[in-house]
């Protein structure tokens, strides 16, 4: 742990950065960006590789979808293995796949043999790999720290996600305009290599796991979720904020080739403005939820993310600047929703069936991702791209009040386990 940190303060329990107290979180965080850094160059590599290979901008959008349909649907199922076996084993087992398919991709690009329709199935593979590791990943947050760093670790492991999303797409963008999209997908197989080392070292206590068939386990997660008025309202949240969020944020390779003109680096600029937004904001949520509570975090985030969003929409008038700006926002207002809701559901989950919990969230919220991408891609090419993203922003902005009314978040004790 750096030693300012400790002098500071800052790692004692209870303050921003007390999970790095604990040797395995700081292992695994640590490695987990590496991880994080080789899959945001692969994203700007697919994403850009696409517009080079077709001209049609529900391609384009699908590649972003393609990472999100395989937790949509094979979320359940991850969820129900994350809860019968070894959670570490689970993600190492993701994590060689991933290595597999990003190496097979690198391979086929370099050779030239990659079209529209392989690219999507090598993101696809990657994305298997993502909905397999994701339930694991985050029920073992509970193995690296005490439960009174819990809400902070997992705020904390946003800023590793985020941290890559603020320099890997820019150094994304810069290696594709020195070289090829090839090497950007070398990079992300070489980066998993990191985590699966760390996670062979790793050997957490852990209660022995009764196992159960499949989808009787399968079944025990929805019947909880379907019966828990807190964690329906959760999914809820989630599934309309995934879906209006990622309409505006799969066309912004779009927004850069076609309305900016511009290059990859400035398409990673652009990616590297949300995740830094997203970095800044991380530290902060977990103090704003406990001062004002979850809707009132929820609600401001997606206004944010809504209103810096629409400017996005006509991109050709303002310039790269302030749509860096815009972006950079929308990257807070991002990050506080996301990590508020995986917050609330990971309080409101039993131990024993945490994994399904967070699969079922993951199923829902990554869902709406995928159907908003797939949706704006779609409007795009019918009425076109800044009416695309101008709609999925006043959407985002219409179903605010609707969802406070159906769908309220949880209150600070309600439903928690």
């Amino acid at each position: 742990m750096p030693t300012s940190l400790s002098n500071l303060g800052l790692t004692d329990p209870g303050k921003p950065f007390a999970p790095f107290r604990y040797p395995a979180f700081r292992a695994i965080w640590t490695a987990n960006l590496t991880s994080n850094l080789g899959s945001m160059i692969q994203s700007v590599g697919a994403a850009w590789l696409m517009t080079e290979l077709t001209t049609s901008h529900q391609l384009v959008a699908l590649v972003q979808a393609s990472v999100t349909i395989p937790v949509m649907l094979l979320g359940v199922f991850a969820g129900a293995i994350a809860d019968n076996y070894d959670r570490r084993k689970v993600m190492l087992a993701a994590q060689v796949l991933m290595l597999i398919a990003s190496g097979l991709l690198a391979a086929m690009t370099w050779a030239g043999s990659i079209g529209p329709v392989s690219l999507l199935m090598f993101t696809l593979a990657v994305g298997a790999g993502t909905a397999l590791n994701g339930p694991a990943w985050q029920a073992s947050v509970r193995l690296q720290v005490g439960p009174g760093d819990l809400s902070q670790a997992i705020s904390i492991n946003t800023i590793a996600f985020n941290l890559a999303r603020s320099v890997g797409p820019a150094l994304g963008g810069l290696l594709i305009s020195l070289t090829s999209p090839a090497l950007a997908f070398a990079l992300n197989a070489l980066s998993f290599v990191a985590l699966i080392a760390v996670l062979l070292r790793w050997h957490p206590e852990m209660p022995p796991r009764e196992r159960h068939p499949m989808f009787t386990s399968i079944k025990a997660g929805l019947r909880f979720c379907a019966t828990s008025n807190p964690v329906r309202r959760v999914l809820t949240r989630g599934l309309v904020f995934g879906f209006c969020a990622a309409g505006a944020q799969a066309l912004l390779p779009l927004v850069v080739r076609e309305q900016l003109r511009g290059t990859e680096v400035d398409y990673g600029l652009v990616l590297g403005a949300f995740g830094l937004g997203s970095i800044v904001t991380a530290l902060w949520v977990a103090p704003a939820r406990r001062r004002w509570g979850s809707e009132t975090v929820v609600g401001v985030a997606t206004v944010v993310f809504a209103l810096a969003m629409a400017p996005v929409a006509l991109a050709q008038h303002f310039g790269l600047c302030v749509t860096l700006a815009c972006v950079f926002i929308a990257g807070g207002g991002w990050v506080a929703t996301l990590t508020s809701l995986n917050v609330a559901m990971q309080l409101r989950s039993p131990e024993a069936i945490l994994g399904r919990c967070l699969s079922i969230y993951q199923a829902v919220t990554f869902g709406g991702m995928a159907l908003g991408a797939y949706a704006s891609g779609l409007a795009s090419d019918i009425s076109g791209l800044s009416p695309a993203i101008g709609g999925a922003s006043a959407l985002m902005l219409v179903s605010l009040p609707v969802m406070r009314w159906i769908a309220p978040m949880p209150a600070p004790g309600e439903g928690r386990v």
